[in-house]
């Protein structure tokens, strides 16, 4: 004899659609950690995605397997496109996609790129590939989109409060040897002094507001996030470049506060065609050599909030978050 099937579960009933026993709405529910390589023009990326929906009070679950489907739908619309590649367009098309399948009212989508950019060594010129992270996210609610792209670079930086110390006791010993102050300052200025160096990582990511037209290009975020810091660093070198790289280092001594400082001034500078609603985020980690921990520095605002701080010397009032940012936009949605 067949069992007969419950009451409150036929054949073709849609469980996630149910009223949940406790009907409280969530925040966020969705997928984290979808990996997927994806070919775009001869290169590979390799991707990671993470996708969330808001859930209703009145609705059991969300419908986890239509997070893939549209992934690999975006994907194939986006890649093929023949538009450059842009991860925050990627990750637009992501979220309004997921947005319209589920239901939802707001959807965000993080992407994190890892890609190969071709340079030459600063001496040598020999060809070295690097590899990079492209971020890109998006937040879709009903009356527009808002994006962010970012990059994350790796680079060195020497420590000023180190070589400092070292300068003042090479001066005492070169005084000692009967050196005149300026043949020590002479001596200081020709050869590079020694310090504890760091490889750091800067992330420096731009934020779009829904009706932005502006599109930001990466390699400049690249450019930006290298140069903040006291030299970058190459996976294949000379010796040549060994050198030019560590004298430059130590020529630029740089805390982990002057990167994110530098990438901000960066900005400013480079974007000027952005309007002051845009969003700006820095972050520098340092990965100690003489320290058992890591030291990390972060800055993050408008544009509007960061350039009036550079401009007039005084502090803004208020520093602006990413969770601030995009409930701006969720809010004028509403």
């Amino acid at each position: 004899m067949t069992p007969s099937l419950s009451p409150t579960l036929g054949t073709g009933d849609d469980v996630q659609a149910r009223v949940p026993a406790i009907a409280v709405g969530l925040s966020r529910v969705g997928v984290v950690g979808v990996e997927k390589v994806v070919r775009i023009r001869e290169e590979l990326f390799f991707a990671r995605f993470d996708c969330f929906v808001d859930l209703g009070r009145d609705q059991k679950g969300a419908h986890m397997s239509r997070f893939d489907e549209v992934v690999n739908e975006a994907i194939g619309e986006v890649v093929l496109s023949e538009a450059p590649f842009r991860a925050e367009t990627l990750a637009q098309h992501i979220a309004e996609l997921v947005r319209a399948r589920q239901g939802a009212e707001r959807a965000e989508v993080t992407i994190a790129a890892r890609y190969p950019e071709h340079k030459p060594a600063p001496v040598s010129g020999v060809q070295t590939q690097e590899i990079y992270t492209l971020h890109g996210r998006a937040v879709a609610f009903e009356h527009g989109t808002r994006r962010t792209v970012g990059v994350s670079a790796t680079g060195i930086t020497a420590c000023p409060c180190a070589q400092e110390l070292i300068a003042a006791r090479a001066r005492e010993r070169l005084g000692e040897q009967d050196f005149s102050a300026a043949q020590i300052d002479a001596i200081l200025a020709s050869v590079p002094v020694a310090t504890h160096n760091q490889r750091g990582l800067a992330t420096l990511q731009i934020g779009c507001t829904e009706d932005c037209s502006t599109e930001i290009d990466a390699t400049a975020l690249l450019e930006i996030a290298e140069a903040s810091m006291s030299s970058e660093i190459y996976e294949l070198m000379k010796r040549s470049d060994e050198v030019e790289v560590v004298e430059k280092a130590h020529r630029r001594p740089r805390f982990v506060e002057d990167c994110v400082r530098e990438m901000i001034a960066g900005v400013v500078a480079r974007f000027g065609e952005l309007d002051g609603a845009s969003f700006v985020s820095a972050r520098q980690e340092n990965l100690e050599t003489i320290h058992q921990h890591n030291v990390v520095a972060e800055r993050h605002g408008t544009l509007a909030e960061v350039r009036g701080e550079i401009a007039s010397g005084t502090p803004a009032a208020h520093q602006t978050s990413l969770g601030e940012w995009l409930d701006a936009g969720v809010r004028a949605a509403g």
